[in-house]
C-alpha cells in the first residue's frame, strides 16, 4: 500500500530524534516523489554499530530475504506480485521472513509525504474510479514510518545490499476514507516511539504495540491531487475533482 513516497522541504538539512542531531547530507536521494516499484534506494535511519547514535544509510526498497538467491530469481518474485515494499504489521512477528528483522533490524524510513490511492464509483462512471490522494502531517517538515531492514547478497556476483520495507498498520479514520478499499496506512511513529523503535530494548509484546501504532487522524492531513501527478513538476500540487466529495 504505501508505495510511493515524497520528500518536498529541501532546505531541512538536520533531522532530530530526542537528542540526537543528525545531517542528512548533500548526497541524500530524498525528492518529491519516489515509487517503491522502481527499486530503487531511500533513506533510512538506523542504529549504528555501537547502538548509541544514528546513521542515514541509502537503501534498498525492497525487503529481499535470504530464500532467494539471485537477481534473476528476484525479477522472477516480482512477476508473481511479489514485492516486499511493506512489511504487515499484524504479522511482523509471526513471518518467517519478518521475525529476524523485526527483532534485531528496526530502522526509521524519513519522508514528508506518502501518495495513496482513493476508490469511489462516480454517477456516470460503471465501475469505481482510483482518485490520488497525497498525505502529510501539517506543520512537520518530515516525519519517521517504522521500518525493518535485511541484508542481502546475490549468491551468483557477490553483491550484498541493505534492503528495508515500510510498516503498515490499520487505518486510522482518516485513512478508512482514503485508502478505502485496503484501509491500511504506514506506521508513522511520534519522534519518543520513534526513538524506542531504534534504540529501545522492548520485549516482543512491545515491539508488536510500536508496530501497530496508529498515528491519530487529528494529525495528518489529506487532499487530491492530479492523476497524473506522476507527470507533474510538482506533483503535491491540490486538485479538485467535480465529481468526487470531500473527506
Amino acid at each position: 500500500m504505501c508505495n510511493y513516497l515524497g520528500y518536498k522541504v529541501t532546505h531541512v538539512q538536520f533531522i532530530q530524534l530526542n537528542h540526537i542531531e543528525k545531517e542528512l547530507g548533500a548526497e541524500a536521494a530524498l525528492g518529491l516523489l519516489r515509487s517503491g516499484f522502481e527499486y530503487g534506494n531511500w533513506e533510512v535511519v538506523r542504529a549504528n554499530e555501537a547502538g548509541n547514535e544514528v546513521a542515514i544509510e541509502s537503501m534498498h526498497w525492497e525487503f529481499l530475504p535470504p530464500w532467494i538467491k539471485t537477481l534473476e530469481e528476484v525479477k522472477q518474485a516480482r512477476k508473481q506480485g511479489i514485492p516486499w515494499l511493506n512489511a504487515t504489521a499484524e504479522k511482523l512477528l509471526s513471518s518467517k521472513m519478518f521475525r529476524g528483522a523485526a527483532l534485531k533490524r528496526r530502522c526509521l524510513v524519513i519522508a514528508s509525504c506518502f501518495y495513496e490511492w482513493r476508490h469511489f464509483k462516480p454517477a456516470h462512471a460503471k465501475k469505481d474510479i482510483a482518485y490520488p490522494y497525497l498525505v502529510s502531517l501539517p506543520g512537520q517538515a518530515y516525519f519517521y514510518m517504522a521500518g525493518i531492514w535485511q541484508p542481502w547478497t546475490d549468491k551468483e556476483t557477490g553483491e550484498t545490499l541493505n534492503t528495508f520495507a515500510i510498516v503498515t498498520t490499520a487505518a486510522n479514520s482518516l485513512m478508512q476514507q482514503v485508502h478505502n478499499n485496503k484501509k491500511r496506512m504506514p506506521t508513522i511513529l511520534p519522534e519518543a516511539l520513534a526513538y524506542e523503535w531504534l534504540f529501545g530494548n522492548p520485549c516482543e509484546t512491545r515491539i508488536q504495540e510500536l508496530a501497530a501504532y496508529q498515528l491519530p487522524s487529528e494529525q495528518m492531513n489529506a487532499y487530491p491531487i492530479h492523476k497524473d501527478f506522476r507527470q507533474q513538476a510538482d506533483p503535491t500540487v491540490a486538485f479538485e475533482y467535480e465529481d468526487l466529495p470531500a473527506i
